[in-house]
């Protein structure tokens, strides 16, 4: 039964990154919160999960013609860095405090998104 779980977590969080809002902010909460997964290992299934997501999103999107390459090289290259030293840093951390830092970020990002205003062009 708790594979059935799973599976939907994946699912939800394979929707959340189709539509580019990222699928680790519902499949790491759905696996440490609802399946007690510990903080570290949910983090890295969410590593794992995001590469076919990402995949098949970055397929329909180039598809669609809605990526720029050129301009997402320096994020792409900015993004590797930071992921490399983060995933680093995440190791070190106690799990208590990776599962507080990640609260943190996941109230910003709401913060973020309830509050936020536009930048314009």
């Amino acid at each position: 039964m708790k594979g059935i779980f799973f599976i939907l977590a994946g699912f939800f969080a394979g929707i959340a990154a189709g539509m580019g809002m990222g699928g680790g902010t519902l499949l790491i909460p759905a696996l440490t919160l609802l399946l007690g997964v510990p903080q570290h290992a949910a983090q890295g299934v969410n590593v794992i999960a995001f590469l076919p997501a990402a995949a098949a999103a970055l397929y329909v999107h180039a598809k669609a013609g809605r990526l720029r390459l050129r301009e997402c090289l320096p994020i792409i290259a900015a993004g590797g860095v930071g992921a490399l030293a983060l995933s680093l840093l995440a190791g070190e951390v106690s799990a208590p405090w990776l599962r507080r830092l990640f609260g943190l970020f996941l109230i910003a990002l709401a913060l973020c998104r309830a509050f936020g205003k536009k930048i314009k062009k």
